[in-house]
């Protein structure tokens, strides 16, 4: 079979775009289960991968509504489990403010209760405000990604305590769990300490998937050596090809081969009916965007205060740590090649919080996404749709259809797990 690409659907409630819930007839709310169910829905007719919701620590009344109110990720996720069949299932919980075991444990059961379709979004929390909800100091780059490596070392550890047939279950001889296919981890690691085994046997998947996001170099380094899925932030064509190109290079190192990662860039596609439609259509949304909420986004995105610089002055210079967010890397990128003012990249920033947005007819889109994945930009993309449901149902009813067509993307679910959907391979219990 020729290649395939992926789509995965990142879940925000009230849309991507940062104003997406102001439009005419979109939600406004991601509390309200019956609309994220229906959610759900759409994203299984048209065939997606995985729908995966992100998470925040902290609530910030400025901020992105769905940031600051949303249900917790693996509660609504097992509860969405049971109206759907096939689509994958992904949350993100922090590697900072969470502990192994309980993630473990939490992950397999949704594997179980769905039928082997979650993921783990893996990552190390980069806001230090959140310290204080948990009563620590938060810690620094190097120190989040040091404990996240042994953290995803130990939750993989656990998930394989159990070999897959322990559960033996003979009523006739009275054995349930034969013992000796059952073992402990005994870790003692830095940063935690766990004896295991989990108390819940080998999930379905054997390890549920394991998505990760990061363009530091520690975090790719992570992602080559422990993800399934790369989420990546892109808005240029060259620089995405080579981030690509980087990534898969760095399989090798750690036995992986390239095809054992799949890249999805976040993208939001603004639909209509012809690209002036479309135009349209951002424009306004981009109206309901108000300076102080523009400014706030791009203020966090690049952890500078601009508020003293002239808008209409290009882009100042300057310097990125080595523990930049690849947000600020991609963003001022753009911003240089083109000649931006400072007010043309607050409202870039704003629009999806940082994220590559296209927009045009199904069929302009369709054409962008296919010559990002047959040049090597992208496995596929986690679409992120400006607002629910119409912004979502415009690209399932309109854009896949012609992905479908020309040989790009499935036309029916050919397994019943996410791994089976990713075509990856069940992890040998090690």
């Amino acid at each position: 079979m020729s290649r395939q690409m992926h789509l995965g659907l990142f879940l925000l409630g009230t849309g991507s775009h940062t104003a997406g819930w102001r439009y005419p007839g979109a939600l406004d709310s991601f509390v309200d289960f019956a609309a994220i169910q229906k959610i759900g829905q759409i994203a299984e007719r048209g065939l997606f991968d995985l729908i995966f919701m992100g998470d925040n620590l902290n609530a910030d009344p400025k901020a992105h509504p769905s940031y600051t109110l949303r249900l917790e990720p693996l509660t609504m996720l097992a509860a969405l489990a049971t109206s759907t069949r096939h689509v994958g299932l992904g949350a993100t919980v922090s590697t900072t403010y969470s502990d192994p075991f309980t993630v473990a444990r939490a992950f397999a059961s949704l594997d179980f209760i769905s039928g082997g379709r979650a993921a783990w979004n893996a990552v190390t929390t980069s806001n230090p405000v959140i310290g204080a909800n948990f009563g620590t100091v938060h810690p620094d780059h190097a120190r989040r990604y040091e404990m996240a490596g042994e953290f995803v070392d130990v939750v993989k550890q656990l998930w394989d305590g159990w070999a897959d047939d322990a559960v033996v279950a003979d009523r006739k001889s009275g054995l349930y769990i034969d013992p000796q296919k059952v073992r402990a981890i005994d870790h003692e690691g830095e940063f935690f300490k766990v004896k295991g085994p989990l108390n819940i046997s080998r999930a379905p998947q054997g390890h549920p998937v394991v998505l990760q996001a990061g363009g530091s170099e520690a975090g790719l380094q992570m992602a080559a050596k422990s993800a399934d899925v790369a989420f990546s932030v892109v808005q240029d064509i060259d620089e995405a090809r080579a981030s690509y190109a980087d990534l898969k290079k760095r399989l090798p190192s750690f036995g992986r081969r390239p095809e054992d990662v799949t890249v999805l860039p976040g993208v939001m596609p603004v639909v209509g009916r012809t690209d002036k439609e479309a135009r349209d259509k951002l424009n306004e949304l981009q109206g309901y965007i108000g300076d102080g909420k523009a400014m706030a986004v791009l203020a966090e995105r690049l952890g500078q205060d601009f508020s003293g610089y002239d808008l209409d002055a290009p882009v100042p210079e300057m310097d990125l740590p080595d523990t930049y967010h690849a947000f600020t890397r991609v963003l001022l990128s753009k911003a240089r090649r083109e000649k931006m003012t400072l007010r043309d990249l607050y409202s870039l920033t704003a629009a999806a919080r940082g994220h590559w947005v296209i927009c045009g007819s199904p069929e302009t889109i369709a054409n962008t996404l296919q010559e990002w994945f047959e040049t090597r930009a992208a496995d596929g993309f986690n679409i992120m749709p400006p607002y629910f449901h119409e912004g979502f149902e415009d690209f399932v009813d309109g854009v896949v259809p012609i992905l479908q067509e020309r040989g790009l993307f499935r036309r029916q679910y050919e397994g019943s797990t996410l791994r089976e959907h990713l075509g990856l391979a069940r992890p040998q219990r090690s």
